[in-house]
């Protein structure tokens, strides 16, 4: 019997860009294209070459039984198209993947639901499709809906479920069926605080049972709290694979830019940020200059350049300064301010830079990741890149620095201190 529950060779998943699916034709369809065959030839012109998109290419990985792997990469990396071929949902292009035990998947909100059914009907459905007899589903059925706190509508079709609903049953069900593999794509994004750390309680209680997790995510702390290995995965092959820690390391510093500034090319940027398009992200030295360190000591500016080409009303343009395990520091948006926010209410088509000043005496030495956010509140997010650029605090001159020790935490404040004699 393999020691191993996961093994990927040579795997490969090819799209074609712009394809179209057809619906079914008749024979009168079929005569009438036939006859309008040679104007299509010539107005499409003959051997015009087809483009493709490699979503996988030559992938190869071995997942030991029992074993937690995360996956992490970048928007557009593969890391969806993996889990849908381990998982079944799609077929590779080449090569092959084997699959020892039991796949249980969550790979978006209620997957494998049926919207007719009722909650009650797609426990009894999910956990027929996973191979589980009547009743195993039935030893598990109480356990499953009290996680999911959906019992007052367990008998209404999930289709009138909200889509936090959805996701408590869904994870509920792939949870607690106990296949000897779970695979989770980034669906933790979805739900409460409350129900996120619920979530993570009961995979790390899966983990611990033995079973092998297969876990994709773009929570670094999440990653870190629950897997062993993890592989970085960059335009659709495998970059780095190493302990948690390394792996998150390398995916965090990797790819970023090593002068203090990054630019967004045509192809880097999603159609659907129009009419929002991101130019530059810089870190500016008191003088203005971009700079890649920056003194702890000193003020530093933050700056984000963007054009609209159409006005945008609410818009909010913002950072996020996170450690370089995933942890968010603070997020600030420029028009955190309500007189900036009457001012800018609606934004003309234009070029802009938006900035943000950092006191002095706030961060303590270190790395720092930036991430940017373009989006008007509870409307339409635009534009996303959680981790744009990474720069270097050097703490020279800091408060304490005449003590040779690593001072904890991301922030190193200048405070203020009284000294009183009272006796």
């Amino acid at each position: 019997m393999s020691e191993y529950a996961i093994r990927v060779e040579n795997l490969g998943k090819r799209y074609m860009i712009g394809a179209q699916t057809e619906r079914y034709k008749t024979l009168r369809d079929s005569l009438t294209d036939l006859a309008h065959l040679p104007g299509e030839i010539m107005r499409r012109g003959v051997g015009k070459p087809k483009q493709e998109i490699w979503a996988l290419k030559d992938v190869s990985f071995e997942v030991k039984k029992g074993a937690v792997l995360g996956v992490v990469g970048r928007n557009g990396a593969g890391k969806s198209t993996l889990l849908k071929i381990l998982s079944r949902v799609t077929e590779p292009t080449e090569g092959f993947a084997e699959i020892h035990g039991r796949v249980g998947s969550l790979l978006e909100v209620g997957t494998g639901f049926h919207p007719e059914l009722t909650g009650r009907e797609n426990i009894s459905l999910n956990g027929a499709i996973l191979g589980m007899k009547r009743k195993e589903i039935e030893q598990k059925y109480d356990e499953i809906v009290e996680f999911s706190g959906v019992e007052k509508f367990i008998d209404t079709p999930v289709k009138r479920y909200s889509s936090g609903m959805y996701l408590r049953l869904a994870f509920a069900v792939a949870a607690h069926m106990e296949p000897e593999i779970l695979v989770v794509d980034e669906v933790l994004a979805v739900g409460d605080a409350e129900f996120q750390r619920k979530c993570l309680g009961k995979m790390s209680d899966v983990a611990h049972e033995g079973r092998t997790v297969l876990f994709v995510s773009h929570n670094m702390s999440a990653i870190l709290r629950l897997t062993e290995e993890t592989i970085v995965l960059e335009k659709g092959q495998v970059a780095y694979r190493a302990p948690t820690n390394e792996a998150v390391d390398y995916y965090l510093t990797s790819g970023f830019a090593q002068t203090g500034e990054r630019c967004w090319h045509a192809d880097e940027i999603p159609a659907e940020s129009t009419p929002f398009k991101p130019v530059a992200l810089r870190v500016c030295n008191p003088q203005g200059a971009v700079a890649e360190t920056i003194r702890s000591v000193e003020p530093f500016t933050i700056e984000m350049e963007y054009e609209l080409t159409a006005p945008i009303t609410g818009l909010r343009v913002g950072v996020y300064l996170l450690s370089t395990h995933g942890e968010h520091i603070f997020t600030s948006f420029d028009t955190d301010n309500a007189n900036e926010y009457n001012r800018y209410m609606t934004r003309p088509a234009g070029r802009y830079i938006s900035r943000c000043k950092i006191p002095a005496d706030v961060l303590n030495d270190g790395r720092y990741i930036l991430g940017v956010n373009a989006s008007s509140f509870r409307v339409k997010r635009y534009f996303q890149d959680e981790y744009a650029l990474s720069f270097t605090v050097d703490s020279t001159g800091a408060p304490g620095m005449q003590w040779a020790e690593p001072r904890p935490g991301p922030v190193r404040p200048r405070l203020g201190w009284d000294i009183e004699e009272i006796g």
